[in-house]
C-alpha cells in the first residue's frame, strides 16, 4: 500500500488551516475536492485520520500521516535547491514548524530566524510550548524540530545540546523593601507574592524549596507571557525568576540560588539541508547568549523543569 502525496499534503492542510474550507482556500480547489481527498485517505488506509472539529484534530493515525507529509515537502524542497530551480524562481516557498518555549522566544530564538529568513525562502510556523513538552509536537508530527528539556531523542529524532538559560529571583526595589525589610527569610518568603508564568512553571516553586519554603499557600500571580512577566516583575506585581537574558537596572537579585535550565533541539532525523542548515544558525546563536551546557554531574532539578513562559506555551 502506498500514500498518495497529494492526499497527505491535504490532510496536513486541514490540520494547519483548521478547517476544510480553509484548507481549500490554501490548496486552490473546492471545499468538496478536499472532503472527497480526505474520505480516499481514510478508506485507502481504513482509519479515521481527523475529527471534525473546529480546529480540526488528528488522530493518531493521521499525526502519522502528517509527519509523512511534512517529510516530503521538506525533501522535496532540498531537491528543488539541489537541482538550481530555486536559482530560476521557480522552487516554491517552504513552511517550517518549529517548537519553541517561551522565554527562549523574548529572548534569544527569533534572531537567528531573521537571519535565516533573509537568506531563504521559508515561512516559519512557531508553536510555544513549555520546553518539557514540545517534545510532543514532535511525535505529533506537527512540528519539524523544537527546543526542548528532553534529552532523550525521540523517536525518529537527533538531539543536540544547546546551552542553558539561567534564571535569578528578583524584584523591583520597592517590593523587595516592603516585603523584604528584615532580610529574604523563609518568613517573608511564605507571605510575599510571587509571580508564575502559568500552572506548568515550576520554576519559582524550585527556588522556594531551595530556600526551604513550601509554595503551598504563598500568593501568586499568574502572567502567561514572557514579556509581560518581567514587566509584571519591574512594576512591583511580585517576585519572580527571570532570565539573566531579561534582566533590567530596575531590578534588584533577592539572593538564593540561580537555576539553570538544560536546552535541547530535537529535529527529525532526515538527511535535509535546509533542517540542517537551520538548526546550524540556531546553534551558533546558542553558542553566542546561553550558558554553556550543563554536565551530568552538574544537572540539578531545576535544569530539568522549566517554563513555557514567553511563547511556545
Amino acid at each position: 500500500m502506498r500514500i498518495d502525496p497529494e492526499l497527505a499534503a491535504t490532510l496536513a492542510a486541514i490540520v494547519d488551516e483548521g478547517t476544510l474550507d480553509a484548507a481549500s482556500r490554501r490548496l486552490q480547489i473546492t471545499p468538496s475536492a478536499v472532503s472527497q481527498r480526505l474520505k480516499t485517505l481514510e478508506q485507502q488506509l481504513g482509519r479515521i485520520l481527523v475529527v471534525r472539529t473546529k480546529p480540526a484534530r488528528l488522530t493518531e493515525a493521521g499525526e502519522a500521516v502528517v509527519r509523512l507529509a511534512r517529510q516530503i515537502a521538506l525533501l522535496e524542497h532540498d531537491a528543488l535547491v539541489g537541482v538550481g530551480i530555486d536559482e530560476e524562481g521557480g522552487a516554491r516557498r517552504i513552511s517550517v514548524p518549529l517548537a519553541v518555549n517561551a522565554d527562549s522566544m523574548a529572548t534569544w530564538f527569533l534572531a537567528p530566524l531573521a537571519r535565516l529568513s533573509a537568506g531563504h525562502d521559508i515561512d516559519f510556523d512557531l508553536h510555544r510550548d513549555d520546553q518539557n513538552f514540545t517534545a510532543r509536537l514532535l511525535e505529533s508530527g506537527t512540528v519539524m524540530a523544537a527546543v526542548t528539556s528532553e534529552e532523550a531523542p525521540v523517536a525518529g529524532c537527533s538531539v543536540s545540546p544547546l546551552g542553558v538559560l539561567e534564571y535569578r529571583a528578583m524584584a523591583e526595589p520597592g517590593f523587595a523593601s516592603r516585603w523584604f525589610a528584615g532580610g529574604v527569610t523563609a518568613g517573608a518568603l511564605a507571605a510575599a507574592p510571587f509571580v508564575d508564568f502559568d500552572r506548568r512553571d515550576t520554576l519559582q516553586h524550585e527556588w522556594l524549596r531551595e530556600m526551604s519554603v513550601e509554595q503551598e499557600g504563598v500568593p501568586r500571580h499568574y502572567v502567561p507571557a514572557s514579556h509581560d512577566y518581567a514587566l509584571a516583575v519591574g512594576l512591583g506585581l511580585g517576585w519572580g525568576m527571570v532570565p539573566l537574558l531579561q534582566e533590567s537596572a530596575g531590578l534588584v537579585p533577592l539572593g538564593g540560588p540561580t537555576l539553570r535550565v538544560q536546552l535541547f533541539w530535537q529535529q527529525w532525523n532526515l538527511r535535509s539541508e535546509l533542517l540542517d542548515t537551520i538548526a546550524a544558525e540556531i546553534a551558533a546563536e546558542a553558542r553566542r547568549v546561553l550558558g554553556a551546557p550543563l554536565s551530568r554531574s552538574r544537572s540539578s532539578p531545576a535544569s530539568r523543569r522549566s517554563r513555557g513562559r514567553a511563547a511556545a506555551g
